[in-house]
């Protein structure tokens, strides 16, 4: 299939032997941006790590300062005691049982899961399910906790977590298209300073090797690592 008119054009914005600094790329992808619906801006960085390795696996929580521009549904999986905190944290959904038979059943429609510590044995079985969506609650993101409420707050307010992937990328969304370019650089460096926070000690050589910032079905953008 050939590139559309418009597709042409935004390869045509974007020069492939520059490396652009971030608030350059977040205004070209504003530019480069063609799709009728509200485009999300997502980053990929490129790590020098082998995640294989179980000490340089890069994983992480990062609070968007503009938030994801995403409506967050948010499942708060807790004891009737929890229920009245998380439903006014701004939980979506708020129970226990019959929504751990609803995801037996096969319902996943959440983007994130919250719960506490003693119910985590009851989710056990459901990893099936939950793990390959990327839905299973963990502590190490603040997703199972004592503090439900505070959770479902920071999820709703723009909190992501991030891992790097088996060849070495994180992928993460840090905005939409409609945006200013001024908060979409502002999310962007916010990932890109927590990235580098968390650079293992035992990674050896680059750590941020490439950076690229594109928007749903738009060419990359190539950032300069070193301007970040």
């Amino acid at each position: 299939m050939g590139l559309t008119k418009k597709q042409k054009e935004a390869r045509a914005k974007v020069d492939k032997n520059t490396l652009y600094s971030v608030e350059d790329a977040s205004a070209l992808v504003k530019e480069i941006t063609n799709v009728k619906f509200d485009a999300s801006v997502d980053l990929a960085v490129r790590l020098g790590v082998d995640p294989r390795k179980a000490n340089q696996m890069v994983r992480g929580v990062v609070t968007l300062p503009h938030g994801t521009g995403k409506d967050v549904k948010v499942l708060a999986l807790v004891t009737p005691d929890k229920e009245a905190d998380a439903k006014e944290a701004g939980a979506d959904f708020v129970g226990l049982d019959e929504y751990l038979q609803k995801i037996k059943d096969g319902w996943t429609d959440v983007d994130v899961i919250i719960t506490m510590p003693s119910v985590m044995g009851k989710l056990g079985p459901l990893g099936r399910v939950l793990g390959p969506r990327g839905l299973m609650p963990n502590p190490k993101t603040g997703t199972v906790t004592m503090d439900v409420a505070k959770a479902v707050k920071e999820v709703k307010a723009g909190k992501i977590d991030f891992k790097v992937d088996k060849t070495g990328i994180v992928h993460a969304s840090i905005g939409k298209a409609s945006f200013s370019a001024d908060k979409i650089a502002g999310n962007a460096h916010e990932l890109l300073s927590t990235l580098e926070k968390l650079k293992p000690s035992t990674a050896k050589g680059t750590y941020m090797k490439s950076i690229s910032m594109s928007s749903t079905m738009s060419p990359g953008i190539a950032i300069d690592p070193k301007t970040v």
